[in-house]
Formats: structure tokens, C-alpha cells, sequence
């Protein structure tokens, strides 16, 4: 018989790891709410060329990364490997520009991209993402990245540092690349292969090399800021400007150009401390160019996404405890045959009246039944017997005490709301 396993780089989230994604969901949609922000979901499958066109054909993403393939209909689909361009074919697709400027949208949910396995980097992960729609002043930018150092800091990081860079615009950023490959040109036999490919194909990826024959090549490469236009010298001075002005301190990191093609002028990210050599917990930028790359009319945006796994290692990695998930805590237990379906009865009451509740099926032993009340961390067990039904009582036994009283089996709900503070 075939034992199946989950494909590789795909994770199973387990019921240690759920109480942190409901912290955090929760969390996200509580900041989100805070700056004004709506949700958006777009579809996982898209078409390819969306992503081969936004994201850029000499990205790791779209040359190595995405999950294609040729549906019945002969139509090439991709997994989204990201949200960003989705999300802008969904502005224009139906008509978003319509409505009030500037557009503030968020959305999670699962991306797909084809990585070395490695801890916290799976090939299905979710993101948390943010975008802003139709706007150029460095005030949202920063209003941007507000609300990522927002939510982090009340999900329990610390030692959060921001970094930032400019990487131009369509009018200063060819003849940035230009001199960049001048530079590296008479050191490309040194160049490790990938190196020696993104030179080529994407040229400023190679400023976000690891490569240990690179690192000393940078030390002395041409930076972006000292070749940008006055439109870009402008907005990323108004950006460190609108950043000092809300006490919000930051690095000029001249190695950030982020991975993806359509980014333009700002890019940042942020990152905190205790977690080692992985400290970056979230990063994004500026795409004024992208709509109109994808056929819609020229309209500026910024936005960023996040891992939330990565959330989830770093939080246990910080020692952050997510508050327990609420489960119910009651549980009703039964002796004999009509017992059983006066305790669906009684249970099936208890939910209406918004009271969590659970019935320990299975006829087994009363002992058995308040072990699995236990052990679901109940704090009261109804206790049903063929004598109690016919008397119109139950028995209410307090499972951190272990002491019981008879009470009326109509008066169990607002016996139990007493004690459970229970609403509603």
C-alpha cells in the first residue's frame, strides 16, 4: 500500500503552531483596520505572462522559481508566486481607478514558488501583503511602512531597524545599470556563475549578492542614489524627511534593490533583532510603473509582503507566547441510552446560547469521559444520568475542584453563564 507524504517543500500546520496563526491573523486584520485598510483576494491561478511581465523575465521567480503549467483549455497558468501583480491585473480589470484615490488594500493567503527547502522558505508559503494604489507623495511610503512596524511591534518583535534605498525611476535607472556593469565588467571572470548571470540579465540583482567572491566587489560599486534624477533625489529626500519628522529612524542601505523588476524609487526593509542571520521580517517597495505595464493607465503604488511562517518560527524562536485558542469549556457527559439523547439535547442548547460546548461520545465509562473532559481543559463537566433525566436535573462538577451540585436541567445555561461570564 502506498504511504503517502506531503510534497516537498509544502507544510502541514499542526495544532502547536495554530494558536500563532490565529494571533497573527488576528493582529493583521486589527492593524489593518487601524490605517483603513480592505481586503482583496485575487485567484492563486493566473496567467503566466502576468508574472513574466510584471515581475521581470530575468528574475529567480520567473526563470527558476514558478510553478507553470498548460491547462485542458491549452492556456499556460502559473501558481502566484507573489501577490503584487495580481492585484494590479485586478485594479484594472475591473475598473478599481474609479473609485477614491488612494486605494489602501491588504489580503493573505498562500503563495507558490519552487525553493530550496530551507527553514521558514517553503514552496507553498503565506504572506501578509499590503498595497497602496494611486499615489506618489513619500508620505504614503511612509504611512507603509508604519503600519508594518505597527503590527510588528505589538505581534511582540523587537529591536526593529528600518532600511531603505531608492532605485530610481524608467528615467535615471538605465543609465545607473549601464555604469554598474561598467564597473563589474573587468571582474567578471572572478564572478561566481550566478553572479555572472544576473550581470547579464538583471543587472542590479547583483548588489543583493551572498556570494563571498562578490562581497568585496560591492564594497566599491557605484551607489543608485549618487545617479538619480531630481524627481527620485527629491522623493526619497521628502521620504527621510517624512521618516525624521514621526521620530522613525532608519539606514540608507545602498545594497536593497529588492528582487523584482517593477520596483521603482523606494525600497525598504525592515528587521529585528534576536533572530540570528534571518532577522529580515519584511520588505517591499515602489511600482509606479507597473499598471501601465500591464495595460492599465500610468498610476503610481507601493506596497510589501511578509511571510507569515516566518512570523510563526521568530515569534517561538523569541519566546512570544500567542494567547490559547478558545476552546469550549464544557463538556457533557452521559450514562445510558436516553441520557445520550437528553445530552445531545443539552448540548445542542448550550451552542445556541453562544456557550461552547462538547459531548464525550463513544458510550464509554463516566471515569473515561471525565479524563477526555480533562484533558480538552474543560472547566465544567454536565453530567447525565438515566435518574437525572427523569428528575429534570443534571449534575455540574467543577474540574479544577472536582465539586459537583444538582442543578435543574432548565436552569443549566444560566448556571453556566454565571460562571463563564458568558454573553449573550
Amino acid at each position: 500500500m502506498t504511504k503517502y507524504q506531503r510534497v516537498t517543500g509544502m507544510l502541514d500546520v499542526l495544532f502547536d503552531d495554530q494558536p500563532y496563526w490565529r494571533f497573527i491573523l488576528a493582529k493583521i486584520q486589527e492593524t489593518a483596520d487601524l490605517f483603513g485598510y480592505q481586503r482583496i483576494d485575487t485567484p492563486v491561478l493566473e496567467q503566466a505572462s502576468l508574472f513574466v511581465r510584471g515581475v521581470g523575465q530575468g528574475t529567480d521567480i520567473v526563470e527558476k522559481e514558478m510553478y507553470i503549467f498548460e491547462d485542458r483549455d491549452g492556456d499556460q497558468l502559473a501558481l502566484r508566486p507573489e501577490f503584487t501583480a495580481g492585484i494590479m491585473r485586478a485594479y484594472v480589470e475591473n475598473g478599481l481607478h474609479t473609485l477614491p484615490t488612494p486605494l489602501r488594500v491588504w489580503t493573505t493567503g498562500p503563495l507558490f514558488r519552487h525553493e530550496r527547502q530551507q527553514k521558514g522558505r517553503y514552496r507553498q508559503h503565506s504572506q501578509f501583503d499590503v498595497e497602496v494604489i494611486g499615489e506618489q507623495d513619500p508620505a504614503v511610503d511612509v504611512e507603509v511602512i508604519s503600519l508594518a512596524w505597527h503590527l510588528f511591534t505589538n505581534l511582540g518583535f523587537y529591536g526593529l531597524r528600518l532600511y531603505i534605498n531608492s532605485t530610481g525611476c524608467p528615467v535615471c535607472k538605465p543609465a545607473y545599470i549601464k555604469t554598474l556593469v561598467n564597473y563589474f565588467e573587468p571582474f567578471a571572470d572572478k564572478l561566481p556563475p550566478d553572479d555572472k548571470m544576473r550581470l547579464q540579465k538583471n543587472p542590479l540583482r547583483i548588489l543583493d549578492s551572498k556570494e563571498p567572491l562578490t562581497q568585496p566587489l560591492l564594497e566599491n560599486a557605484p551607489r543608485i542614489t549618487d545617479h538619480l534624477c531630481a524627481d527620485c533625489a527629491s522623493h526619497f529626500a521628502r521620504l527621510k524627511t517624512y521618516l525624521e519628522a514621526i521620530g522613525r529612524l532608519y539606514v540608507v542601505d545602498y545594497r536593497i534593490v529588492r528582487g523584482l523588476d517593477y520596483y521603482t524609487k523606494t525600497v525598504f526593509e525592515i528587521k529585528a533583532d534576536g533572530l540570528g542571520s534571518q532577522d529580515t521580517i519584511c520588505g517591499g517597495g515602489r511600482y509606479d510603473g507597473l499598471i501601465e505595464e500591464l495595460g492599465g493607465r500610468p498610476t503610481p503604488g507601493i506596497g510589501f509582503g511578509s511571510g507569515i511562517e516566518r512570523y510563526v518560527l521568530a515569534l517561538r524562536h523569541l519566546g512570544v507566547e500567542p494567547p490559547p485558542e478558545p476552546l469550549p469549556q464544557v463538556t457533557v457527559s452521559y450514562l445510558g441510552e436516553t441520557a445520550k439523547l437528553a445530552a445531545l439535547q443539552l448540548v445542542e442548547t448550550l451552542r445556541n446560547e453562544k456557550i461552547g460546548a462538547m459531548l464525550t461520545p463513544g458510550d464509554r465509562s463516566l471515569k473515561a469521559q471525565l479524563k477526555s473532559a480533562d484533558r480538552a481543559k474543560a472547566a465544567f463537566a454536565v453530567i447525565l444520568g438515566e435518574d437525572e433525566v427523569k428528575a429534570g436535573q443534571a449534575i455540574m462538577r467543577d474540574l479544577s475542584s472536582s465539586q459537583q451540585m444538582v442543578v435543574n436541567l432548565a436552569d443549566v445555561p444560566g448556571w453556566l453563564k454565571d460562571r463563564l461570564q458568558v454573553t449573550g
